[in-house]
């Protein structure tokens, strides 16, 4: 099988399925620019060598996702398939080498992209957007613990399969979330959208304020919203990586989600005097 060549723009935080255990959505680019999705990967149960990090370039084996309509989904030929980290791409040079591929294509009016997205000739299910102005960072409380029935299935899998082989360290499920977080925003014709931030940078950095704040949820939340509002959407070139999920594509009047953010420095014009 030939080998792929992808530039990891985008983790999404780990969701549990009843047919694939503990799945992350990964998004990168190729190496001629356009977007390619790596679905299903079970990314925590690779070997420490092949869990990259946002911005690795990354080898893999990749076949069309035959099951995902969407034209940009693939999947690893097998759960099996081997990953090999190339190289990191740092910030230097103010996001640089970064900006090369996430700025190719910018989207600034998000009906345009919800039409494409809804074109089945298109079917844009991937893309860059540039808010105009981000009104809000909201915090809502949702449901702490995982569905019990997709649980109880996933362990009862796992005990037939340790009559085989018992793990010297067995694999636990991901923390959920506790709070769903969302970005109030414009687009360039004035539309307002909210929309979740699925990213698993905002999903850890919870848990880390969670820990340094000793378990007090309304400090860690705070801190959350002085990142990503206070920090990333006022004091930076902020623009969101945007994606569909498969079940909402066509039915859903805005299939688009947060799958993640860019955020490097604003650019500073010298004086020309």
């Amino acid at each position: 099988m030939a080998l792929t060549k992808v530039l990891i723009a985008v983790k999404t935080y780990p969701a549990i399925s009843g047919k694939y255990d503990e799945l992350v959505c990964t998004a990168g680019f190729r190496e001629d620019g356009t977007w390619v999705r790596i679905y299903p990967i079970q990314f925590r149960k690779k070997s420490y060598e092949e869990q990259y990090k946002k911005y690795d370039w990354i080898e893999i084996d990749l076949v069309k996702n035959k099951s995902d309509f969407r034209p940009e989904s693939y999947r690893p030929y097998s759960h099996d398939s081997g990953i090999k980290i190339l190289e990191h791409i740092d910030t230097e040079g103010n996001w640089a080498e970064r900006k090369k591929f996430v700025l190719d294509k910018v989207y600034y009016n998000l009906n345009e992209l919800i039409a494409e997205s809804q074109n089945k000739k298109i079917c844009t299910s991937l893309a860059v957007f540039k808010p105009s102005k981000v009104l809000d960072f909201t915090i809502e409380g949702v449901e702490r613990e995982w569905n019990k029935a997709k649980l109880a299935k996933l362990e009862a899998e796992r005990l037939q399969m340790n009559l085989f082989k018992q793990p010297e360290n067995p694999f636990e499920v991901v923390r959920k979330l506790p709070y769903k977080f969302c970005y109030l925003f414009e687009d360039n014709q004035g539309k307002q959208s909210k929309l979740m931030i699925e990213d698993w940078e905002i999903g850890q950095l919870y848990w880390n304020c969670l820990a340094r704040h000793e378990g007090n949820e309304t400090k860690a939340v705070e801190d959350v919203k002085k990142k990503y509002f206070d920090d990333f959407a006022k004091t930076k070139d902020l623009h969101l990586f945007l994606g569909t999920s498969q079940v909402h594509h066509y039915v859903s009047h805005n299939p688009f989600m947060i799958i993640g953010t860019f955020y490097p420095p604003k650019e500073t014009q010298l004086s020309l005097f």
